[in-house]
């Protein structure tokens, strides 16, 4: 049984506990990195690919000879061909949960970062602001509290329901979104979108990239939120139009945003939000998944998913 991996590198390797990737009945071949048009050629003769941002279409399937299984290093199925796949009989598998503590942690760290002001409080730190203040402190950027605030989440998958779990704490009141035509789970505090919006003193997004979410918040989602609120986006960079929301932070349509991911990353050819004159935007380098421990539990579940396979028993098949 032969087995490819198309771009180890990124879920960083090196500090992980490989054994049982290993020890599984399969000969792999092991890319670090994987370009487009190298897809064909490496997975050729596979029976198994493992892959987690590069995309395997149906032209890609089409070159393979043997291919039986595409364990996804990843929750998203966005990368790969799905109905391709199906129709060629191959099990496409994905990896799910292992990164919500991360994220979540990752995402408070945003909404924190947002309403204490972090950044430009650091700032006034080193640049002299404080060494000048005429008072022991700076009044200069509020602080807002969260206690009593309105969390707004889009998305109630595991992600959601662990961001909310950690909202109750600090005493917010939350929300999640009823999207219009779409059918939700039982959530007793499900709110209209368009009403979400305008109430949430902060909106997270937490839902997959699909083509009814594509810049789901664009210039009049942004319009209909409070000029005080707050936009987090950990979830897929196309949810957003982001020179849509580059104008409402230039122009104090809302107060502020922090953002992990980007509509193409890494943004090798520039992205709109990327400019250090935004006012109060926050942008990290889709980092909000990989600690250590998330990252190797990522590992287990993708062997576990193989194992299944080879067993005859799919795990997390999402095709």
């Amino acid at each position: 049984m032969k087995g490819v991996i198309l771009d180890f590198d990124s879920i960083g390797p090196t500090d992980l506990d490989l054994t049982a990737l290993y020890e599984l009945p399969v000969e792999w071949e092991i890319y670090p990195d994987c370009l487009a048009s190298q897809v064909a050629e490496h997975i050729a003769s596979a029976d198994i690919v493992l892959t987690n941002k590069t995309a395997i279409r149906a032209s890609e399937m089409d070159q393979s000879k043997s291919l039986k299984l595409i364990a996804l290093f990843a929750t998203g199925t966005d990368i790969v061909d799905l109905v391709a796949a199906s129709e060629k009989n191959i099990v496409v598998s994905n990896a799910v949960g292992y990164g919500t503590a991360s994220v979540v942690q990752h995402v408070w760290s945003l909404i924190l970062a947002l309403t204490t002001n972090l950044k430009e409080h650091s700032k006034a730190s080193i640049d002299g602001r404080w060494r000048n203040s005429r008072f022991f402190c700076l009044l200069d950027s509020p602080i807002q509290e969260l206690e009593g605030k309105v969390l707004g989440i889009i998305g109630a998958g595991e992600l959601g329901l662990g961001v909310a779990k950690i909202a109750e704490a600090f005493g917010m009141k939350v929300f999640f979104a009823a999207l219009p035509g779409r059918s939700h789970s039982n959530q007793d505090n499900r709110m209209p979108f368009e009403m979400l919006l305008k109430e949430s003193d902060i909106v997270s997004l937490h839902c997959p990239l699909t083509a009814e979410t594509a810049k789901l918040i664009g210039a009049d989602e942004l319009q209909a939120m409070k000029k005080s609120a707050f936009l987090v986006n950990t979830a897929r960079g196309g949810l957003i139009d982001e020179q849509a929301l580059k104008s409402a932070l230039t122009k104090g349509i809302i107060a502020g945003a922090a953002l992990d991911v980007l509509s193409v990353e890494p943004p090798s050819e520039g992205n709109v939000l990327i400019d250090s004159f935004i006012p109060n935007l926050i942008v990290t380098p889709h980092v909000a998944w990989i600690a250590r421990e998330s990252r190797q539990r990522l590992v287990g579940q993708v062997v576990e998913n193989i194992q299944g396979f080879l067993s005859g028993e799919p795990r997390n098949q999402v095709n």
